[in-house]
């Protein structure tokens, strides 16, 4: 990940601005100018971590956005404390020296995106596991939390699982309303292929296996089986992998961690799970700072 890019730059310097971070009224009554601390950053809980570049490059912005800063960081970290690893509790992340009014007013940012990342991480390391010995790969969808969407994807990479369409522009995934509005399977797929861009391929999502051979009969080049039972996506895969063309096959909705197994046996490529970024819990971790 590229903590520098313009993207990152501008969502960490909004977390900043949201929070006020350069007119902390509590840090400037209470602590010295010159103040220097050591803030110990640790897991509270058993989690995958994501997100560990984001420490200093806070810090970075906070400097520019208050010139008045005192100070400069220094954030060491273990070499085996990378992003996707697994950490335990009680273990440290990093330890920051730095000017203590900085620290304090920087820490509930740093924590916000720690805990979010590392909880879409470890929620994703669990369905991977959960799969182990299959051929299918885990997938996000665009189900994330508004303007922070390149960060939850990353840390779902960071969890084992893999990236599904970035945006609307990254790929054709004809759903149900598509369908709808354009007059059935067959009329959606038809227009999609004529008017795709370039070579995106069609993917197409289906809720039974009639809409399956019709998908498969006008040119589907990939389909979704979408809130299927495991016998009916069993029955679908077996379907797509005795046609003449080889289509990749997803499934998606209903997808827990209590079935996720069940629906990756059927022999699917993909399975989409929503959830990885709407609802991953927060990881516990909490910020330790003491004077230097």
């Amino acid at each position: 990940m590229d903590w520098h890019s313009r993207r990152i730059t501008a969502i960490l310097e909004h977390a900043l601005l949201e929070d006020k971070a350069t007119s902390d009224a509590t840090s400037r009554a209470c602590i010295s100018a010159q103040q220097r601390a050591t803030a110990t950053i640790l897991a509270k809980q058993d989690c995958i971590l994501a997100g560990v570049g984001v420490i200093s490059r806070i810090l970075e912005i906070y400097e520019r956005l208050d010139q008045n800063a005192i100070g400069h960081p220094e954030v060491i970290s273990h070499g085996e404390i990378f992003d996707g690893v697994r950490l335990h509790k009680g273990q440290s992340i990093a330890v920051i020296r730095h000017n203590a009014r900085v620290l304090l007013s920087c820490e509930r940012v740093v924590l916000n995106v720690l805990q979010r990342l590392g909880g879409i991480a470890t929620l994703t390391r669990k369905f991977v596991d959960a799969i182990q010995g299959t051929n299918t790969r885990i997938l996000d969808t665009r189900k994330t939390a508004p303007g922070l969407r390149i960060l939850d994807k990353y840390a779902v990479r960071c969890g084992g699982g893999h990236n599904h369409r970035l945006d609307l522009s990254d790929g054709v995934l004809i759903k149900n309303n598509h369908i709808a509005l354009a007059g059935g399977v067959a009329a959606a797929l038809q227009k999609a292929l004529q008017n795709r861009r370039g070579e995106q391929p069609a993917e197409i999502e289906i809720h039974s296996l009639a809409e399956l051979e019709e998908a498969l009969n006008n040119g589907a080049e990939a389909v979704l089986l979408d809130n299927m039972s495991v016998e009916d996506a069993r029955t679908a895969v077996a379907r797509v992998r005795g046609h003449s063309r080889r289509l990749p096959v997803e499934i998606s909705g209903g997808i827990k961690l209590e079935n996720v197994r069940a629906y990756a046996e059927t022999g699917a490529d993909y399975i989409s799970v929503g959830a990885l970024t709407h609802s991953a819990p927060a990881v516990d971790l909490s910020m330790r700072i003491v004077p230097a």
